[in-house]
């Protein structure tokens, strides 16, 4: 089972109940991280959310819990150490934690964001590269 850091815009993606990327995140192929981080900017758009994906607080509460059980989220003291090599070089300081705990990690950072294409520091790995990646691995 390949390991992955999925950052926020994926994660927001697993409220949408039929969406690839929860079909994705719940299909056990990948041991998913992310930083605690994340939890915290999922909360701070919880109303666009539930209004995005027209789900009730209380859907949105119980599809959190799930993710929960399902994604590994890291405290930050776990990868604080790489920042000062990280920070510099991340132009959108929201990113600085997915690149710093990719960088820790050693694994790809699943994201669609293309900005992030223009780093060096780890590799990104879009929803459209782990469908092939999957599609590959049942074809063998």
């Amino acid at each position: 089972m390949s390991k992955i850091v999925a950052d926020t815009n994926v994660l927001f993606s697993f409220f949408w109940k039929d969406s690839i990327t929860r079909k994705i995140i719940t299909s056990n192929q990948f041991n998913i991280y992310s930083p605690e981080y994340a939890i915290t900017e999922i909360l701070k758009y919880k109303q666009e959310i539930i209004k995005k994906t027209k789900i009730t607080s209380k859907e949105f509460n119980e599809q959190l819990t799930e993710l929960k059980k399902i994604i590994l989220f890291i405290p930050k003291e776990e990868y604080a150490v790489l920042f000062k090599h990280t920070a510099d070089k991340i132009k959108d300081k929201n990113d600085i934690d997915f690149i710093t705990l990719t960088y820790f990690l050693k694994t790809p950072l699943w994201s669609n964001d293309k900005e992030l294409e223009f780093q060096n520091l780890v590799t990104i790995i879009s929803t459209k590269e782990i469908i092939l990646k999957i599609t590959e691995n049942y074809n063998k």
